[in-house]
């Protein structure tokens, strides 16, 4: 992640809807999709090619062109290539201007980081003491963290919806984390092995039902929205992630720590 922020300067890649740019629908079931994009990427900024088909029969039914440049330019461009004119019956433009993304782009972040914040304050307002609560928070954040890195890995530019998935990852992380917390540490006389083996049946039941219900929506819904393709691929990282944060490393900690605190217990 150092990395990529020092080659982009941000931390993730980012579509038009968070940079500012044209977006051009062509309703044209013959354009080959990988002809068009070799013809004209080196004409268009950071041009992106999505391919719309239908549903049930999975035939082309439009191409979707997502570029930083102007709409002028990306009007010539296109049909320049297409050699014929682009009119409100066989296309549709879309124009967001820089500032607005930008704007938009911040609130976003800005609203990450108080939920964030705020779910940080519920955690430790449940548990009272620092190392059970910094547990649930660190492995809510490697979650998201980790997503992130295989979103980078993989090229996608994320859009708002890539952001608004990130958010809900919070929700989705810190329930098995605190599931494990509260069975190991209000265990009611119960020996610490047995609740944590409790508590994995439960939460890792929880993970892979989510993790089977997202899989199945990403592979059936995913190739034909770029928007849902974005959520159910960061939600299903997400998932596969909080496996191995929560009972790998958190379990690690909280076993450790209930360990200790019982042995204190004992000594006074």
């Amino acid at each position: 992640m150092g990395f990529f922020y020092s080659q982009n300067n941000d931390f993730f890649y980012r579509d038009i809807s968070l940079t500012g740019g044209t977006s051009v629908t062509i309703e044209d079931k013959n354009l080959d999709i990988v002809s068009l994009e070799n013809s004209i990427s080196g004409k268009l900024e950071g041009a992106n090619f999505r391919e719309i088909s239908d549903l049930i029969t999975r035939e082309q039914i439009a191409i979707i062109v997502e570029t930083k440049s102007d709409e002028e330019l990306t009007r010539n461009v296109l049909e320049d290539y297409l050699n014929y004119e682009l009119t409100e019956e066989n296309s549709s433009f879309e124009f967001t201007g820089a500032l607005l993304s930008e704007s938009f782009y911040q609130q976003l972040l800005f609203a990450i980081l108080i939920a964030f914040a705020l779910m940080s304050l519920v955690v430790f307002l449940q548990f009272r003491s620092f190392i059970p609560s910094i547990t649930v928070i660190f492995s809510a954040f490697a979650d998201i963290f980790m997503s992130l890195v295989v979103v980078n890995l993989l090229g996608v530019q994320l859009s708002t919806a890539g952001i608004v998935a990130l958010l809900m990852l919070i929700g989705y992380s810190v329930d098995t984390d605190i599931l494990l917390a509260n069975k190991v540490l209000k265990r009611d006389g119960n020996s610490i092995n047995n609740q944590l083996w409790t508590s994995f049946k439960t939460g890792i039941t929880m993970t892979l039902t989510s993790i089977v219900a997202v899989l199945a929506a990403f592979l059936i819904v995913g190739p034909f929205s770029s928007i849902l393709y974005q959520i159910f691929l960061i939600m299903l990282l997400g998932l596969v992630f909080d496996i191995l944060n929560t009972w790998i490393t958190s379990i690690s900690i909280i076993k450790w720590y209930a360990i200790n605190k019982e042995k204190k217990k004992n000594e006074n």
